[in-house]
């Protein structure tokens, strides 16, 4: 298994390639604001060639270069219909005071071959087996993908911005919601095995066993008092 990972532009949003080798097909992950120079290295040192971007929210920081990689790759987006309308309205999604600032600097649009994300479905691409869960919180329609464990990796769980090390996504903006996010960190996070390596949107490598010890969010859910105990406005905010 091939995961190349990098943090690209002003939000450091975490953009991977996947494969199961070098030279091979690949899936990429989030080509969102300044990725696309990145993602073009990356495909060039291992030698991959992508057959398709999926998305985990519809946040500018994680799309804005979907446009671009798509099309000079000729490969279709996958997204949850929730936030579809992101990707050529990011300032309804941000909200007026961060879109604003932002509509003049970026273009913003679809790809050609946009297809959509249902809770619970198997991608089989680039010989990879993604699963998909729904998990709202952070956008309405934030989803993750899982990786399945192999006799040589553990299981791979790219949590968007659902988790991260020591935190979880912010829920002030537009369709953002504190309870749907400690729903979706139970829902989807809780039933994983501790060994279940975690690759964020923002911020480093952890593990779900690290996270279920140490975070105090997962810890909420895990002891059972959602809406209680941790608060959402000490959570280190990363990205959008």
């Amino acid at each position: 298994m091939l995961i190349a990972g990098f943090p690209a532009g002003a939000w450091g949003t975490n953009c991977y390639l996947v494969a199961p080798a070098a030279g091979e097909e690949c899936v990429i992950i989030d080509p969102g604001h300044e990725a696309a120079p990145g993602v073009e290295e990356a495909l060039k040192k291992h030698r991959l060639k992508p057959v398709a971007v999926v998305l985990t929210h519809g946040h500018l920081d994680h799309v804005a270069s979907v446009v671009p990689v798509c099309g000079a790759h000729d490969v279709p987006a996958w997204i949850h219909p929730e936030d579809r309308y992101m990707m050529t309205d990011p300032e309804k999604a941000l909200g007026r005071s961060i879109g604003a600032q932002l509509m003049g600097e970026l273009t913003v649009g679809e790809p050609d071959d946009v297809r959509e994300l249902t809770d619970g479905a198997h991608l089989s691409l680039a010989g990879l087996d993604l699963t998909v869960a729904h998990a709202p919180g952070h956008t309405k329609g934030s989803v993750t993908f899982r990786l399945p464990e192999t006799a040589e990796i553990p299981s791979v769980f790219f949590s968007g911005d659902l988790l991260f090390a020591g935190s979880i996504g912010r829920t002030d903006l537009p369709g953002g919601s504190h309870a749907d996010i400690l729903e979706s960190l139970a829902r989807v996070c809780l039933p994983l095995d501790d060994s279940t390596v975690v690759l964020s949107g923002h911020g480093p490598q952890t593990t779900i066993g690290q996270e279920r010890a140490t975070n105090p969010f997962l810890r909420q859910v895990a002891a059972g008092r959602p809406g209680r105990d941790a608060d959402p406005t000490s959570a280190p905010r990363r990205g959008m």
